[in-house]
């Protein structure tokens, strides 16, 4: 349980050491905290869950979940065994016409509406003028 923890802070150590060494005042090692954290709170947030979910077609919140009882059963190769051992349990979910209620609980079948189009028109409001 330890080594996630650890990971992080070494991560974070020597490039702030870096920048104490080799730069005058604390800005910079501010920055290199702030993009850290920046950079972990995109990829844990936004990208991994999109990802994984969207290739597994596992729900994002039930991936997290998965990952976590993972690390508590078998710790870190139950992490990232976990995954692919729920895909699998999903596709035989799905094949099955007595589980198919379970794979549609771990899965992610919802379409999208905008197919990736949700930036090429963004929504214009027209001003509410008073009268």
């Amino acid at each position: 349980n330890l080594i996630p923890y650890l990971g992080g802070i070494i991560a974070i150590a020597l490039p702030v050491l870096m920048a104490t060494v080799t730069k005058d005042g604390f800005t910079t090692q501010l920055g290199v905290i702030g993009a850290y954290i920046f950079i972990q709170f995109i990829d844990n947030n936004i990208l991994v869950p999109r990802i994984v979910s969207s290739k597994v077609q596992i729900n994002a919140l039930m991936s997290i979940i998965i990952v976590l009882l993972g690390n508590q059963l078998w710790g870190i190769p139950g992490m990232f065994l976990s995954i692919p051992f729920v895909a699998v349990l999903k596709i035989v979910f799905d094949r099955i016409e007595g589980l198919k209620p379970w794979g549609k609980l771990l899965g992610d079948n919802i379409p999208t509406r905008h197919k990736g189009d949700l930036w090429k028109n963004p929504l214009r409001r027209k001003a509410v003028l008073p009268e």
